[in-house]
């Protein structure tokens, strides 16, 4: 061998792995008690020594919490180039960008973010040539940036925006009304909104749904029910708003409520999870409710009316999506009449305009847009400006003019205005973005599972990449609840991009890439083909020689975070690094948080046959992990306001690992302080929280970014 080739290549090898010297050791972990709970499922008994953690109010938890803090933070700051990321990630996160604007009235609406604001701000202009004035800016309503906009919407007019507001990451949402001509707040102030829409019944008030007041000290723990749908009338205190309905029975489900085009009738949607909901209708003013589905068996939308008739988007005898016809005077599911037939595609949504359809279709997770006319002919396809996704479909039932975004991997978020008589497309607004696309490629692959199913993955790298399998590699996957993570621009995935990481999106069973069939292929009974088409994924680009297990990790958040969870306890020398999100990891007990028992319909739950408690136990997070296993590195990632997905599942998960795992891999648990499941985080948290998530993968494969 060339001598002079050796000492270079001993010498690089010394510039990576010189950081594992020079930065933080194996952590010491604080010591979690252990009490004698056992719970008893048909004869099986389960210990559940952290059950005391599930009590985040108490000060035993807090100081818990403390303690894991003290050790994660003094960890992360060690890492000598942790500061470098979070600067670079501030660098390219400094960006304006713009979503598509909402007409009514007379007045124009839509949300700007300067680059570095914490939260979206709306602003509103008249008419497309008018001055642009900030109607409502999120970041002026907190000091810290954690009070954030989660909806809002406008009277037809144009007179009212009422929106809401959620607080430190919760779930809960607070709505408010603002004079749009005046930006005046009024005193309209509703409470323990939850899961909820707005829809406005012409300009004197508007529809929503919420909860009875929780019990103080368990807002953020109790479960869900009776959840209720109200009318607001302006300037009325809350206490006045009429019940339009509630059902007294049947505690866990929720309800949405829509007013129709025509502001006559009010329409119901029910659920009893997170898929699959009734259909009712109702005029304004009468009490009866007509009955077009109640099987929970389908998943329907109201689209809007045409001729008299409902348009909905609807899976009905169609796992792939179809528009059907209801006539609302007599609205019964056997009497839908078929618009537009299914087709292979995916239909993912439809926007209306005065005189066409626009139907958004998905093709291996990715957009295609066609248009039709009223009478379900297809008339032609909107050219994209490439493969990626397209978001915010906006119409109005006024004109033929449509506003959609587009965006991929390498393409930041542009807004495109399309006049669907003309077929003349213009973009209105494309950012600049300290990144450059052109030097990247995304790749579509599908693998094969053992079940012949044709499982695709998004690969994004470096043009160039040298398949020499030492790719340092990050793999993402969901795989729950219908979800698609279609190709979009993520400003997080730069720094990984950029120091020659290759980004895997896996778009596994579960999800809905190919309709309800290729959801239902990974729910219940058939979970453990998620983690089957996960494990693959991470076997085949090591075959294809993107990497090799030492430079995997592996990232996913809620369902995700469960999936890593599995996947973890099932193959731990598939992974050097794994970052679980907010994840579902007491697969017994989720049923029994906030709005957990909706998750049954994906998960099932331990209470209802023995089977299904066994298949659950099976593969639980919490109650896999085992002694005497080499896990890889773990930051797991949660939030001290997290009412969806409860922190309690990361404390007993981590306590768990912490207790059991003895290797010298760092496990270790990120806990965020005003913040919840996601939505609504303020940008300087997002920042720290995706700089320190780089700074421990890169740390612990032994790479320093920026540096070789």
């Amino acid at each position: 061998m060339n001598y002079r080739i050796l000492i270079v290549s001993l010498l690089a090898m010394a510039t990576l792995f010189s950081c594992k010297d020079k930065g933080p050791d194996t952590p010491e972990y604080p010591e979690t008690k252990k009490v004698d709970t056992v719970d008893v499922y048909y004869g099986t008994e389960v210990p559940d020594p952290y059950r005391w953690l599930e009590d985040d109010q108490s000060e035993e938890t807090k100081d818990w919490v403390q303690r894991q803090v003290k050790v994660t933070n003094k960890y992360l700051s060690e890492i000598p180039f942790r500061d470098r990321l979070k600067e670079r990630l501030t660098e390219v996160w400094n960006y304006e960008k713009q979503g598509t604007p909402v007409r009514k009235g007379k007045y124009w609406f839509f949300m700007r973010n300067n680059g570095l604001q914490n939260q979206y701000v709306v602003y509103v202009k008249e008419g497309e040539d008018g001055e642009e004035r900030v109607l409502l800016d999120p970041n002026k309503l907190s000091d810290d940036g954690t009070v954030a906009l989660s909806d809002y919407a406008v009277s037809e007019d144009g007179t009212y925006m009422a929106y809401s507001i959620s607080r430190g990451g919760s779930d809960w949402r607070e709505i408010y009304v603002l004079d749009v001509a005046t930006g005046e707040q009024l005193d309209d102030h509703l409470e323990w909104v939850k899961f909820s829409g707005i829809s406005w019944m012409g300009e004197k008030g508007f529809v929503y749904s919420r909860y009875d007041a929780p019990a103080q000290g368990e807002e953020l723990t109790n479960v869900n029910e009776f959840q209720q749908v109200y009318y607001h009338q302006i300037g009325d205190e809350q206490s006045q708003d009429e019940l339009i309905y509630k059902d007294p029975v049947n505690a866990l489900r929720n309800f949405t409520a829509e007013v129709d085009d025509d502001n006559k009738n009010i329409v119901l949607s029910g659920s009893e999870s997170t898929s699959n909901n009734s259909f009712l209708i109702r005029e304004w003013n009468s009490e009866e409710w007509a009955v077009a589905d109640t099987s929970f068996e389908n998943n329907t939308v109201y689209l809007g009316t045409v001729n008299g008739k409902y348009w909905v988007l609807t899976d009905f005898d169609a796992p792939r999506y179809r528009v059907m016809a209801i006539n609302p005077e007599n609205p019964a599911i056997d009497l839908w009449e078929e618009v537009v037939a299914e087709k292979g595609d995916v239909l993912n949504g439809v926007a209306l305009s005065e005189n066409y359809a626009v139907a958004h279709y998905m093709v291996d997770a990715e957009s295609k847009l066609l248009v039709f006319d009223f009478f379900g002919k297809e008339l032609y396809e909107i050219e994209l400006p490439g493969r990626g996704s397209v978001g915010a479909l906006r119409t109005t039932r006024e004109d033929d003019e449509l506003f959609y975004s587009f965006d991929s991997y390498n393409v930041p978020g542009q807004v495109i205005d399309f006049n669907l008589e003309t077929r003349e497309s213009d973009i209105i607004f494309e950012p600049e973005v300290d990144f450059d696309g052109d030097n990247y490629e995304t790749r579509l692959v599908f693998i094969e599972a053992e079940d012949g199913a044709q499982v695709p993955l998004h690969i994004v790298h470096k043009k160039g990449i040298e398949l020499d399998g030492n790719n340092p590699l990050m793999l993402y996957g969901y795989g729950g609840f219908n979800v698609v993570y279609s190709p979009g621009f993520d400003v997080r995935l730069i720094p990984w991009l950029e120091n020659g990481g290759v980004y895997v999106n896996a778009h596994i069973r579960g999800g809905g890439e190919y309709g309800e069939d290729w959801h239902q292929g990974g729910t219940k009974l058939n979970k453990q083909r998620v983690f089957d088409d996960f494990i693959l994924a991470a076997e085949k680009v090591i075959e294809m020689g993107y990497t090799n297990a030492d430079k995997i990790a592996i990232r996913g958040g809620s369902n995700g975070g469960l999936l890593l969870g599995a996947v973890v306890n099932q193959r731990p020398e598939l992974f050097q690094v794994s970052l679980p999100a907010v994840g579902v990891m007491d697969m017994l007990r989720y049923h029994k948080f906030t709005i957990g028992w909706a998750w049954a319909g994906d998960y099932g739950r331990s209470d209802e046959s023995e089977e299904m408690f066994r298949y659950l136990y099976g593969y639980s997070p919490v109650h896999n992990i085992k002694s005497g296993v080499d896990y890889p590195a773990t930051l797991v990632f949660t939030a001290d306001h997290d009412d969806r997905v409860v922190p309690a599942h990361s404390f007993k998960y981590i306590a768990t690992l912490q207790e059991k795992y003895k290797g010298e891999n760092p496990v270790l648990i990120r806990i965020e302080t005003k913040a919840g499941h996601g939505a609504g985080k303020p940008v300087s948290k997002q920042i720290e929280e995706v700089a320190d998530m780089y700074a421990f993968t890169f740390y612990n494969m032994g790479l320093e970014p920026y540096n070789w």
